[in-house]
């Protein structure tokens, strides 16, 4: 999964991407409302962190530039204690939810984790298929009850896929929610761990849930 934090107050933003990097996510930073704004235009991510008061453009702008554009990624945004108004007005223009500063980190874990599940349309932080069960909140994963052990990347990997089944990724989306935006998109990583997580999760069975849909990308498929 690929977060933009955009905050002001470096250190704090800091703090949030260690914190997420050691989740798997991947994490990208801006300190101002314009970079900002600009980079959640111009990049895909699974959900922004938006802090309200920023210096070029205050996070409620950005918000509804976003939201002018049509643009759906979830927006979990961060307010100081009191600014009652200001949160009133996030929710009105679009926000998905707020976290009041100060906050302890885990629960802003469980709100981006769960603004997340909510625009892949899942309501539980458990994922089914087909026998297999992903638990996004402990990052377990099982196929008929046996526990499955999969790298931070794998996991990162087939967790996308699971969140977006029965819909084709491109190699390219792929990367882009994996890696950060210094990557290099015409690597064939992605193939290679595609193919570990097919001796992990489909080897030696005769359902198979991963499959490669030639010259498009791949699929998780599934009920």
């Amino acid at each position: 999964m690929k977060v933009l934090i955009i905050e002001d107050e470096k250190n704090l933003a800091e703090i949030l991407k260690k914190g997420l990097e050691e989740h798997s996510f991947i994490v990208e930073l801006s300190f101002d409302g314009e970079e900002g704004l600009y980079m959640a235009e111009s990049f895909d991510y699974d959900a922004v962190i938006l802090d309200i008061m920023l210096p070029k453009l205050d996070g409620l702008s950005v918000l509804d530039k976003l939201r002018a554009k049509k643009m759906d990624v979830p927006v979990l945004m961060l307010t100081a204690r009191g600014e009652i108004g200001d949160r009133v007005k996030g929710l009105n223009t679009g926000a998905d939810d707020y976290i009041v500063k100060p906050f302890e980190f885990p629960e802003l874990l469980a709100r981006l984790k769960a603004v997340i599940r909510r625009n892949k349309g899942e309501s539980s932080p458990l994922i089914e298929a087909d026998g297999l069960t992903i638990d996004i909140n402990s990052r377990t994963v099982r196929r008929d009850g046996s526990e499955i052990k999969l790298s931070s990347r794998e996991y990162a990997i087939l967790e996308y896929l699971a969140l977006n089944r029965g819909r084709i990724i491109s190699r390219t989306e792929l990367t882009e929610h994996i890696y950060d935006m210094d990557f290099d998109l015409d690597s064939n990583i992605i193939d290679v761990y595609i193919n570990y997580l097919r001796n992990k999760i489909d080897k030696g069975r005769d359902r198979k849930l991963i499959h490669t849909v030639r010259g498009a990308g791949y699929i998780l498929k599934g009920d």
